[in-house]
């Protein structure tokens, strides 16, 4: 009975007797559902890209964003729940103001990423709330560096080099391995996300969308903001060549 949560599931506070909670399991799929997120730690910034998959063709290009800063010098990027992403997105600005208020200086990433933890984990405390359905990534550049790290439904934080979140994970990972990481550029690490993030999408079922890319780096003057259109488009045109090229040579191995 407890491999499929029957009467373990009704809140967060309840395990089953292998020790599962189901609610944060089911918040975990909501993410494993929605578009590919995926992470560079560079050697001048981080870059966060989104696939952003669009309801409708009359959306407003660039609206309804899933990457925002929640300070001058950090921002995350979020796939799951848009709802539930935009709440996580007014915690963390209310954190970065307060600690910069308190202490009279920006606050570090990894402060960021502890205390938005601690909210997540929050909702999964008490059987009258329920668990965020999403994940995020948080994007830093100060004193200390640049830093990348990923938050989960469960409220785990966890700092990364190379990180992917959503139903394409499995493929990103795979392809992030591959990369030299902690040692591309920014400009290099938006190309590689814009390659990945092609490769990982699947036009058959969700033929409307757009490739959305912020960086926080030297280039940006450690200011978290999208990346600049013309580099996107390009990066984007880069990635649809060497896409299609390899899907031509797998079809002519498979036909050979």
């Amino acid at each position: 009975m407890s491999s499929i949560g029957t009467g373990y599931d009704l809140d967060t506070d309840t395990f089953s007797p292998d020790g599962r909670i189901f609610q944060v399991e089911y918040a975990t799929k909501a993410v494993d559902n929605s578009g590919t997120a995926i992470g560079l730690l560079c050697r001048d910034g981080v870059v966060v890209g989104v696939e952003k998959t669009l309801i409708s063709r009359m959306l407003v290009p660039g609206s309804n964003r899933r990457s925002m800063a929640v300070d001058i010098h950090a921002g995350l990027a979020l796939t799951g729940l848009t709802a539930d992403a935009r709440q996580v997105i007014s915690r963390a600005r209310a954190e970065c103001s307060e600690y910069k208020n308190s202490f009279g200086v920006p606050i570090e990433g990894r402060v960021l990423a502890d205390r938005l933890a601690m909210y997540y984990h929050m909702f999964t405390l008490y059987w009258s709330l329920r668990p965020f359905g999403c994940s995020a990534l948080v994007a830093s550049y100060g004193d200390d560096g640049p830093q990348l790290f990923m938050i989960d439904p469960s409220g785990s934080s966890w700092g990364y080099y190379g990180c992917a979140i959503g139903k394409g994970r499995q493929v990103a990972k795979t392809e992030l391995e591959k990369l030299d990481l902690g040692k591309l550029s920014c400009v290099e690490a938006v190309k590689a996300i814009a390659k990945i993030i092609h490769l990982v999408h699947d036009p058959t079922k969700d033929k409307i969308w757009e490739l959305e890319m912020s960086w926080v780096c030297d280039a940006s003057n450690r200011r978290f903001q999208p990346v600049p259109q013309d580099l996107l488009a390009q990066a984007e045109e880069e990635a649809k060549k060497q896409v299609g090229d390899s899907e031509k040579t797998k079809t002519t191995a498979m036909s050979e």
